[in-house]
């Protein structure tokens, strides 16, 4: 494997993450409409499913903001192509912006100044995770602004407990009504220090929709988060209707006993990611869900 396949890897990743939406998230979509009662809110999703499949049909990105490049990447220690990633996903997202075209999303947080390449300092974002073995997984997350704005973090008293973290993930959500482009996708971090509550946030949204979390507990938690979010009728782009988040998905890990951090990571109907899988022996594969 050269530099140049995996970058035309890349890139192809992140074409598809901007121009077609995962089936889970479709069907998903597709049910929600089927189960809609109000006009207005099912005429919004077919509007939305509309837009998907001109855009699957026509190479053009789902919404016109393509987003804060993104990637999650689970890196197997033994492998032995590493070293040059970083570069070639910079490489990549440069090339992306300008052939599929995407917009060009990151500017100066103090001039303003947009370089035009969708890069910057830290930029893209890149979460490394390692894990044993020798392939590499690296998937293209694109974060819009709309949704990243409703993201949250909030630290709870601990006597709160279970019953406070429900009530504070409702209210936020409900709280952001149509702002965030409803149906969303909604993860939530539980426990830990504040960076590693939001990536677990962050990281739970890359599930498929419909995906529960392995531990029976944990699972009847986002079925219910689910329900009573969208008992709130807030509905497709805040419109009133049945469906105001598509999924609700919640990873957590222990905390300190002086602290609950719970973070609340808001993902639109666009539900956008691509994978690309790298061997130990070079060979490539670029998936969607």
């Amino acid at each position: 494997m050269n530099d140049h396949a995996l970058k035309q890897a890349v890139v192809q990743a992140l074409a598809m993450a901007a121009t077609e939406l995962p089936s889970d998230v479709i069907d998903a979509l597709r049910r929600a409409e089927a189960a809609e009662e109000a006009e207005l809110a099912r005429g919004q999703l077919d509007a939305i499913l509309r837009n998907v499949e001109i855009a699957r049909k026509q190479g053009l990105p789902i919404c016109q903001d393509t987003g804060i490049q993104t990637f999650f990447i689970e890196a197997g220690i033994g492998s032995p192509h590493l070293g040059r990633l970083h570069a070639v996903l910079t490489d990549a997202v440069a090339e992306a912006t300008f052939s599929i075209p995407v917009r060009p999303n990151t500017v100066d947080p103090f001039t303003g100044k947009n370089p035009g390449d969708n890069l910057g300092r830290f930029m893209p974002y890149v979460n490394w995770e390692l894990v044993p073995g020798d392939e590499i997984s690296v998937t293209a997350f694109p974060k819009g602004g709309g949704s990243e704005n409703c993201c949250a973090f909030k630290m709870l008293l601990p006597g709160a407990g279970i019953k406070g973290v429900k009530q504070a993930i409702v209210d936020h959500v409900v709280s952001c009504s149509g702002r965030p482009c409803p149906p969303t996708v909604v993860g939530v971090g539980i426990g830990g220090v504040v960076d590693q509550t939001m990536k677990m946030a962050k990281r739970a949204v890359l599930r498929g929709v419909g995906v529960r979390h392995a531990e029976p507990v944990v699972a009847e938690l986002e079925e219910e988060l689910l329900e009573l979010i969208n008992m709130s009728g807030v509905g497709p782009m805040g419109v009133g209707g049945r469906t105001t988040a598509l999924d609700v998905h919640v990873e957590y890990t222990f905390r300190h006993p002086a602290s609950l951090p719970v973070a609340i990571l808001i993902q639109c109907w666009a539900d956008r990611r691509a994978t690309v899988h790298i061997a130990a022996d070079g060979s490539i594969e670029v998936t969607s869900p």
